[in-house]
């Protein structure tokens, strides 16, 4: 009896990498034509074409020009051309965008919410195979400020009603959420006037958690929530025990990282790992900001506070942060906890507090670091199309990061998912 060829086995260069190596997964695929017959030994090319692991980015400029084009405000061909060229930087590198849904910049005025430019920024991701977060349903800062004369049982219903018609009108596009933006200060909080906090103060942290969560799973049961903060005290640990302990429902922990004072190095990442790892939630490093030039100064208590009109990159700088984010992402891939690694911006021009924070320069020319992370990314942790043999019952071994990956055999593409799931895949290719 004649012995049957093991199938041809394709693997991704990450299956070599001593960091990531034990996040990768296997399958079996077995390549059928339309009327499910096996093609057995058949070249086909095999690619990836999304990872498991969201590789996120702010997508704040697509919203500007959404609004823009709904206004009937044209671009100017230089702002066009410039936007183009970050577009195709930013889907060249990331396939996870978070949009803003702040509400005082959503629905400046009651009952005028900016719905169609969000909707057509998401739209745009989606389109293109990118998913979406919103960014935030609940948040003290950037809240309106019509609501500030109202009372507070008015101030309440008001809130609820956002959560769930936000939440209600994008189910379907914008399944995921920070459903909740840093709550640990928000009863707290005196830098304005807002009546969010004022709620807060009424209710408490862990019923404005309960508050946020249970609208906006009513809304949409299938939304992922996330509970956001940037306060990497215990005293997030505390408030994520007494949020369980209350029986609320968080889908995922939300780890905000601007690095504006300083790199948190290696030591201080793993600590953040660990003490917020122990709930067993899936972690999500939602805003990460690595300086290109000089940091600012520590003694600063609110990053806000550092108001410069000019904040250059430098030789040295540009170099650091690459090497930082190199560290970074190496550090978070490696932990099977950590789900979403998402950066705050890919360009300078409209950063955060004029800070050199993004990947690529105000006019577009990517800087050492995104350079860097696109090696990691589409390169060290990506497999490029690789040509392989069916065997004799047209089957194939495909081993890598999880995620999606095409097959094409004759001009026709299939596509199949790697992960958790060890069960046989079938993909029609003819």
């Amino acid at each position: 009896m004649t012995a049957q060829p093991s199938p041809s086995a394709v693997v991704s260069p990450a299956v070599a990498d001593p960091h990531v190596g034990h996040r990768t997964r296997g399958r079996s695929v077995q390549v059928v034509d339309r009327d499910g017959n096996p093609l057995a030994g058949v070249a086909v090319t095999v690619e990836q074409t999304q990872h498991g692991l969201g590789f996120g980015c702010i997508g704040f400029d697509e919203v500007h020009r959404a609004a823009r084009r709904l206004a009937g405000q044209p671009f100017t061909a230089d702002e066009d051309a410039l936007h183009d060229r970050l577009d195709a930087l930013w889907f060249d590198l990331f396939d996870t965008a978070t949009l803003p849904f702040y509400w005082g910049t959503f629905e400046p005025r009651e009952g005028e919410p900016r719905t169609a430019a969000l909707r057509a920024a998401a739209e745009h991701f989606v389109d293109r195979g990118a998913r979406v977060k919103g960014h935030p349903l609940v948040w003290h800062t950037v809240a309106p400020q019509w609501l500030v004369p109202k009372p507070d049982d008015e101030v309440e219903r008001l809130l609820r009603a956002r959560v769930r018609r936000d939440a209600g009108e994008f189910a379907g596009l914008v399944d995921t959420w920070d459903a909740i933006n840093e709550v640990v200060i928000m009863p707290v909080f005196t830098k304005d006037d807002n009546a969010v906090t004022r709620i807060a103060k009424t209710v408490g942290r862990v019923g404005m958690v309960r508050l946020a969560f249970e609208e906006a799973r009513a809304a949409n049961p299938a939304a992922t929530l996330l509970l956001n903060d940037f306060d990497m005290s215990a005293d997030y640990e505390h408030l994520i025990e007494e949020c369980l302990a209350a029986g609320i429902r968080i889908d995922a922990l939300g780890l905000q990282s601007h690095m504006h004072q300083g790199t948190w190095g290696q030591e201080k990442t793993l600590d953040v790992l660990e003490r917020f790892g122990r709930f067993g939630l899936p972690l999500h490093f939602t805003e990460i900001t690595l300086m290109s030039g000089e940091h600012m100064p520590k003694h600063l208590d609110d990053l806000n506070d550092h108001q410069v009109e000019h904040w250059p990159s430098t030789p040295e700088g540009l170099e650091r942060q690459a090497q930082d984010a190199v560290e970074l992402y190496t550090t978070l891939v490696a932990d099977p906890r950590v789900q979403v690694i998402t950066y705050w911006g890919l360009s300078d021009h409209g950063m955060w507090l004029n800070a050199p924070g993004g990947l690529v320069h105000a006019d577009g020319t990517p800087k050492p670091s995104y350079d860097a992370l696109r090696g990691l990314i589409r390169g060290q942790w990506w497999l490029s199309p690789t040509a392989a043999t069916t065997d004799d019952e047209g089957r194939l071994r495909l081993s890598g990061l999880p995620g999606r990956y095409a097959v094409t055999a004759g001009g026709a593409v299939g596509e199949v998912v790697v992960g958790d799931d060890e069960d046989e895949a079938t993909v029609t290719v003819a």
